[in-house]
């Protein structure tokens, strides 16, 4: 009987950890990874683009802390957001933290950066592809914004934030 209470005592606290690893600080959300090693996915990601069409980030506008405040977006509209561990050439944001904030993913010499915006755009290697960067900082979009003009993941656990036109570059 001891023998099968230390076995469900361990199966309980395993579970436990497993739903407070998958607890995103701000709903049921899967945390994100901050080991910094890009895990390989097949799925394809929505700011992801078909083959051979120019990733395009773009000033937009969106509700933040209330008022609206000039950000960068995708081509479709959605908000762009930063991710403070992130480094220019590493990102911390890999396996299940992908799938709540999906990288902007581009293929070599596609990018194109709308007129009027005056930062640099390049791309940095990860395991799903190569990833966008505005000023050195990695790009993503936010699984839980459904519409353009929507920034539901401005400051999330205290490390994901809008990306707007005039960020400082990260330095290499």
């Amino acid at each position: 009987m001891r023998l099968r209470a230390i076995r469900v005592g361990w199966w309980l606290a395993w579970a436990a950890i497993g739903i407070g690893a998958a607890a995103c600080g701000s709903g049921a959300a899967p945390a994100p990874s901050h080991s910094g090693a890009a895990a390989p996915r097949a799925a394809v990601h929505p700011s992801a683009r078909p083959s051979g069409m120019p990733v395009l980030v773009r000033a937009g506008t969106a509700t933040v802390a209330g008022k609206s405040t000039e950000v960068l977006t995708t081509a479709a509209g959605m908000t762009l957001y930063y991710f403070t561990p992130d480094s220019p050439t590493k990102v911390a944001c890999t396996g299940h933290c992908t799938q709540i904030w999906p990288p902007l993913l581009a293929k070599s010499g596609t990018l194109a950066l709308a007129p009027g915006l005056s930062g640099h755009l390049s791309t940095v290697s990860t395991a799903l592809g190569p990833q966008v960067e505005y000023n050195g900082h990695p790009l993503y979009t936010y699984i839980r914004d459904t519409k353009p003009g929507q920034a539901n993941g401005e400051g999330v656990l205290g490390k994901w934030f809008v990306a707007t036109p005039g960020m400082k570059p990260l330095g290499r």
